[in-house]
């Protein structure tokens, strides 16, 4: 446990090594900004809620994210430094579980930091913030599935394009899988099962679910295997690469 704490606290101390991290947060912030002030119409819908807020989330993390967790894996390779993060006597698992929660501990501030648009609601109006806070909790657990789907998607190169590009479309598809769209192009040859599987794999579906105030038992096991299928995956593709180097 100690050694992942040194990990984690390494990992999130470097995000702000360099002038990025605030870039990053600034940006993020702004975006979330204009897509519930202008795109979500927020003023105009003339609602106590934040729903124009966090829908929007997901498109938002859909690139914003892959560009945190590209560089978990990817720029340890590129500098060689892998080899060097590898030797410390500390287990494979530990130190993946470290730099995932670091990544995840620096997007849930650029998240908190968000408030003052809670603050703003309840100055308004009379909002749930029961529903408000589940919906910062299914956030971060959204949050959280992309930032594992990256680092592993991280792990499998050494150039952070590429870690970025396929993981902006690997999450896209976990998020638009059961749209509409998506399944309809299996419903008119594909069993019943399968389409009812596919459909229970999207991101979108059960961030929505809880969104609405209810967090159901099945939305946060679902993260939380997502989440636990990619960082087990992330080990297992360290661990065949580390002998490869820079």
């Amino acid at each position: 446990m100690n050694a992942l704490l040194t990990i984690t606290r390494r990992e999130f101390a470097g995000y702000f090594s360099t002038p990025l991290a605030f870039v990053f947060i600034i940006v993020f912030l702004l975006a979330n900004g204009l897509a519930t002030f202008y795109l979500g119409a927020y003023f105009a819908i003339g609602q106590a809620d934040l729903t124009s807020f966090f829908m929007f989330h997901p498109w938002l993390y859909l690139f914003f994210l892959p560009a945190i967790s590209m560089r978990l894996w990817a720029e340890e390779r590129r500098n060689g430094s892998i080899e060097l993060l590898l030797t410390l006597p500390v287990s494979l698992s530990a130190i993946v579980v470290g730099k995932y929660l670091a990544a995840l501990g620096f997007s849930t501030l650029a998240l908190l930091l968000t408030f003052p648009v809670w603050l703003t609601v309840n100055y308004l109006g009379e909002p749930d913030n029961g529903v408000i806070l589940a919906s910062y909790l299914g956030s971060i657990l959204l949050a959280g599935g992309y930032l594992a789907i990256g680092s592993c998607l991280s792990a499998l190169t050494r150039n952070q394009v590429i870690a970025f590009v396929i993981s902006v479309v690997a999450c896209f598809l976990f998020t638009v899988s059961g749209a509409p769209l998506v399944l309809e192009l299996f419903q008119s040859w594909a069993p019943q099962a399968l389409v009812e599987t596919l459909a229970s794999f999207s991101l979108l579906t059960h961030f929505r679910a809880i969104t609405t105030g209810v967090i159901d038992a099945r939305d946060v096991m679902f993260f939380a295997t997502l989440i636990g299928v990619f960082l087990t995956a992330t080990v297992i593709v360290v661990d065949m690469k580390k002998g490869e180097g820079a």
